[in-house]
């Protein structure tokens, strides 16, 4: 349970020239750098696989389109393996090597290949910033003078809706969780507090105490599945649960990619489990009796009937419109293989 990616070097099958696939040092560090949390949020993980796949577009030394395709399949399938949770690190993967695979099929040449996926990585790259840009625009609409805001987690969406509310001139506090195991509520509440933003920093279990003086919960999302519902850091159900209680507004900022296509064919999305060593260190686990597990699933699933609004660059939709967006934007993923595989 919990294992990590381990960097291997070199890899894998002899090419035409006799040698072996390498796989550029750069993809190996960022799929550790993925698999440990080192590099987290669904958003900065999709951008930087995305970048790994350039680099080793741009840093490969094949000499032929067919070991090139090889390189770039194998990265991929590198990246591909590191978190099993977030749709958005496939979702970037499938943006670039899909455009790869359809030029690679009808013909193109080393170079011709190269310069298309370097392109589409970038592109993505881009696109995603802007997304966060769009979804903080409009996001910010639904926010009022005076909100009190809770958020959970690290989300760059998230931030982005209360960031620009608050330049907008809107004065809103924040009620920031500090997100247990991995504190990602400290980035957060560091982050908000550097635009100025009043911001209170309070622990996981205590979103219950402090949901009376909320007016609106804003958080983000890791995958969205065909109905509505929102995987997201441990804790965000909860949090989502509460706001329903108290008929406190739950909005979700989430980049159209991190909706999850296979779940419109019946996949379930795996809850990622990691080491236990996160919750209690190591030295201290070796002592306690060998009867206790400690389990630290990094996610939990929210019911769309806990999630008001899903607010994307797309547009603002309710849950159940998700299923619109994954039709418009990965409906052609259904109809072929991954473009990593053989």
């Amino acid at each position: 349970m919990g294992e990590v990616y381990k960097p291997q070097y070199p890899n894998l099958k002899l090419l035409k020239g006799g040698g072996r696939v390498p796989v550029v040092k750069e993809v190996h560090e960022i799929a550790h750098k993925i698999s440990s949390m080192e590099i987290r949020g669904a958003g900065k993980i999709a951008r930087f696989a995305a970048y790994a796949l350039q680099l080793q577009a741009e840093k490969s030394k094949a000499t032929n389109v067919d070991d090139f395709w090889y390189e770039m399949k194998q990265a991929a399938k590198i990246l591909y393996e590191t978190r099993p949770t977030a749709v958005s690190l496939p979702n970037a993967l499938r943006y670039v090597m899909h455009r790869g695979k359809i030029a690679y099929e009808s013909g193109a040449e080393l170079e011709q290949l190269r310069f298309i996926i370097i392109n589409a990585a970038k592109e993505f790259i881009h696109n995603s910033e802007k997304a966060i840009e769009r979804i903080g625009e409009m996001g910010a609409k639904r926010i009022e003078d005076g909100d009190v805001i809770m958020t959970h987690c690290h989300s760059k969406a998230a931030i982005s809706v209360m960031k620009t509310a608050w330049e907008q001139g809107k004065d809103i506090k924040v009620i920031v969780t500090e997100t247990r195991p991995k504190w990602q509520g400290k980035i957060t509440a560091k982050e908000l507090a550097s635009y100025g933003i009043p911001v209170i920093y309070v622990v996981d279990s205590a979103a219950r105490h402090y949901m009376k003086m909320t007016d609106k919960v804003v958080m983000g999302a890791d995958s969205i599945t065909v109905n509505g519902a929102i995987i997201n850091k441990i804790g965000t159900a909860l949090i989502a649960l509460t706001a329903k209680e108290h008929r406190v507004w739950t909005m979700i900022a989430a980049e159209t990619y991190k909706f999850h296509p296979e779940t419109m064919l019946g996949q379930l999305v795996e809850i990622e489990m990691r080491d236990p060593t996160e919750v209690i260190p190591e030295e201290e686990l070796r002592a306690w009796p060998k009867n206790i597990e400690v389990w630290n699933p990094a996610f939990d699933v929210t019911p769309p009937e806990y999630i008001d609004v899903i607010i994307t660059e797309r547009g603002i939709i309710p849950p159940s419109a998700a299923i619109d967006i994954l039709k418009e934007e990965f409906g052609w993923a259904l109809k072929y293989r991954e473009p990593w595989e053989d």
